[in-house]
């Protein structure tokens, strides 16, 4: 491909993704080998406030380095002076005489504030099946001895008789006895009798 076809190229290109995305994308053609008259063709210049004859600039705000003009850019964000936003991205095409960068830069300061309010208004909190169900204590029993096992850091096969009277002493010290049908729920989760729970709640009861 010839300069003068690559050229053509990035100009259709460029007016075919600004009829594409409308008017606030910027499609802009620059000529890498003449940064002080780098633009040869932009469609929707009002976004960077630039024009054809416009010196190389990155977005038109400031001077760029020439050690990164041959650098891809892909979806960047950017600002203009009056802050708008724009994500942007720059792909360069060479050949033998030529080096074309092709810019989009995309104006989305409007989708910006209306993602921020439908943020807003889709925002919510719990499920409501969770905000209108009352805490059930086997629910919240299960959860203790999730807590309690943990803490020992055993499953409850390897536990030994010393374990299960931490475990109970740990479901003690946080309320958990005073629970409807505390005693049996435990019992079946320690593997023991309804008997062997009340001796060790005895126990630890009164040594302290």
């Amino acid at each position: 491909m010839d300069k003068r076809e690559a050229l053509d190229v990035l100009r259709r290109l460029s007016d075919g993704l600004a009829a594409m995305f409308g008017n606030n994308c910027e499609v802009v053609v620059h000529d890498m080998n003449n940064f002080d008259n780098s633009i040869v063709h932009i469609v929707n210049g009002h976004v960077t406030d630039r024009q054809v004859g416009d010196a190389f600039k990155v977005l038109g705000l400031k001077d760029v380095d020439r050690f990164f003009s041959g650098t891809d850019l892909i979806n960047c964000r950017a600002a203009t002076p009056d802050q708008r936003l724009l994500k942007c991205s720059t792909f360069h095409i060479r050949g033998d005489d030529y080096h074309y960068a092709l810019g989009v830069n995309f104006d989305y300061t409007s989708l910006a504030f209306a993602a921020a309010s439908l943020g807003d208004l889709t925002k919510v909190g719990e499920d409501i099946d969770k905000a209108l169900a009352a805490p059930s204590p086997e629910r919240s029993l299960e959860q203790l001895f999730a807590e309690a096992l943990k803490s020992n850091g055993k499953p409850v096969s390897m536990l030994n008789k010393t374990d299960r009277v931490r475990i109970v002493r740990f479901l003690e010290e946080r309320g958990a006895f005073a629970m409807q049908r505390s005693i049996p729920f435990i019992s079946e989760k320690l593997n023991v009798s309804r008997y062997t729970v009340y001796n060790y709640l005895k126990e630890i009861r009164t040594s302290t």
